[in-house]
């Protein structure tokens, strides 16, 4: 099965360090997006728009330490950080709390200690970047943060980590009593949760609810016959009452 782990950049100018960490997240599940020991060469990898989150060792080697390197992060990349330092005087801290960190790890740190502090960076920033994204039904519907939406994905939490799936390569939710199953083009995820709480967070310009147990993403549809949808060779059944609905959206897509 193809690993869709979130893509995180490591910012460690200490090779042992940066080994361990990557791989602890190669272990966990996540994708290394590189590995870079000054800002400069981050700003490299950054630019390519593959990364997902970056770790940040506040005291880099370079004319920029992790700090500035965050500033940047947040004014031209906007994706979420996780400090990773050994440093606790008051200075530091408060020139960190100023570039609002998803997250902090103090070394020397555990497993355990990693996927929180990178479970809740997801978390955090989704909340800081989207707050309509966690209302309060978002929260009943998704226990334990199973589920995070993004601009253009679903954080899909499997295992101990959180693949990142993109909106366009979900093909359909399906309900199938108390837990809703959510089919991609190349795997599966179930959860506990009605078929509400996908439909609250995925895009209405991309999909549809075409049943009280299904939701479709309308331009992975392959054809329509009188009462189903087809994606592929998959038949969605089509409820009377949506059917014109559905009709209409495909007009305007």
């Amino acid at each position: 099965m193809e690993n869709n782990g979130a893509s995180i950049l490591i910012v460690e100018d200490e090779f042992m360090i940066s080994e361990d960490i990557a791989m602890r997240l190669s272990d966990f599940g996540y994708k290394v997006a590189g590995v870079a020991a000054s800002a400069l060469a981050a700003i490299e990898i950054l630019e390519k728009g593959e990364t997902d989150l970056a770790l940040v060792d506040i005291n880099i080697d370079g004319d920029m330490d992790g700090i500035e390197l965050s500033k940047i992060i947040n004014d031209r990349f906007k994706i979420p950080f996780i400090y990773l330092t050994s440093l606790a005087n008051k200075t530091v801290v408060e020139r960190a709390k100023e570039t609002l960190p998803a997250s902090y790890l103090l070394k020397p740190f555990n497993d355990r200690q990693v996927q929180i502090a990178i479970e809740m960076a997801l978390v955090n920033y989704t909340e800081r970047t989207n707050p309509k994204s966690t209302t309060e039904s978002t929260r009943v519907r998704f226990d334990s943060y199973t589920v995070i939406p993004s601009h253009d994905s679903l954080f899909l939490k499997r295992d101990s980590h959180f693949d990142r799936v993109r909106f366009s390569d979900i093909t359909h939710i399906e309900s199938q009593g108390n837990y809703c199953v959510v089919h991609t083009t190349n795997s599966t995820y179930m959860y506990a949760s009605i078929l509400k709480g996908f439909e609250e967070i995925l895009p209405a310009d991309k999909f549809i609810r075409v049943h009280r147990a299904y939701i479709v993403n309308i331009e992975a549809v392959t054809g329509l016959d009188s009462g189903c949808v087809l994606i592929n060779k998959i038949e969605i059944p089509i409820s009377k009452s949506r059917r014109e609905k559905l009709y209409e959206f495909i007009k305007f897509m």
